[in-house]
């Protein structure tokens, strides 16, 4: 694609973000409050190294014994071009389509809330892949990072204050907040699981409030990583394994 193609591209992109980013709900939803959650969903890519092929992978667990109740995996082709900060334009119509293939055939398991690998309003416009699908979908949704999203010119940045931090947090459930230099709480460093030596990243995608999120997130994790995106990333791996076998 050429660096004009690339530039309008872009624009069309920023402009549909604006857009959703404005309808982003993060009041508290007592609809998903944890002891009223039984369905909890993750999503989850994969990719053929070196390839545009990639697996996307749904699932959905049962709380509070995160047992596996459905999973629909599809051999996909990214044709989205990458670009930072708009990752959701690559991965949310695929998340989509599982999300209303699980609809119309086992409308039983739709989860209540969706779990996903990226984050919500911890994103330079407010609008990180977590609350694009939230808000395309109208569901409930969480974003869960394994690496810290900076965004130096706002103050949340991997230095050694926050190395710091990290570094304090000693048991599962131990958490500080991600702040702007105004203030604004984006989202919570989270360790986990006891074992862990780093946390995730949780913050809002849609139809929830952070402390909620965090709960959730808690309430799901037996590991570092969240059990439905773990569980879909498992999967989505052994889906491509199965497919592309290592020579």
């Amino acid at each position: 694609m050429s660096e004009v193609a690339s530039e309008e591209l872009q624009d069309c992109w920023k402009k549909e973000q604006d857009e959703l980013a404005m309808r982003v709900n993060t009041s508290y939803n007592e609809d998903i409050a944890v002891n009223r959650i039984s369905l909890v969903g993750g999503l989850d890519i994969s990719f053929v190294k070196g390839t545009d092929d990639a697996c996307i992978t749904l699932v959905v667990l049962t709380l509070p014994d995160l047992k596996v109740v459905y999973e629909d995996s599809q051999l996909i082709k990214m044709v989205a071009l990458y670009i930072p900060g708009y990752l959701a334009f690559r991965e949310a119509d695929f998340f989509h389509q599982a999300l209303q293939r699980l609809r119309v055939k086992h409308k039983e398991f739709f989860p209540q809330v969706m779990l996903v690998d990226g984050n919500g309003v911890l994103h330079f416009k407010r609008c990180g892949s977590a609350s694009h699908l939230g808000v395309i979908c109208d569901i409930p949704t969480i974003g869960v990072a394994k690496n810290l999203y900076q965004m130096p010119e706002e103050g949340i940045v991997r230095n050694d204050e926050h190395k710091q931090k990290v570094s304090q947090l000693n048991n599962k459930g131990d958490q500080f907040e991600l702040k702007t230099n105004n203030q604004d709480v984006l989202g919570m460093a989270v360790l986990s699981n006891n074992q862990a030596t780093n946390p995730v990243y949780v913050s809002v995608g849609h139809k929830c409030n952070l402390e909620t999120a965090v709960e959730i997130v808690l309430k799901c994790s037996v590991a570092r990583v969240p059990e439905p995106i773990r569980q879909a990333d498992i999967r989505s791996r052994q889906f491509l394994r199965e497919r592309f076998p290592p020579e």
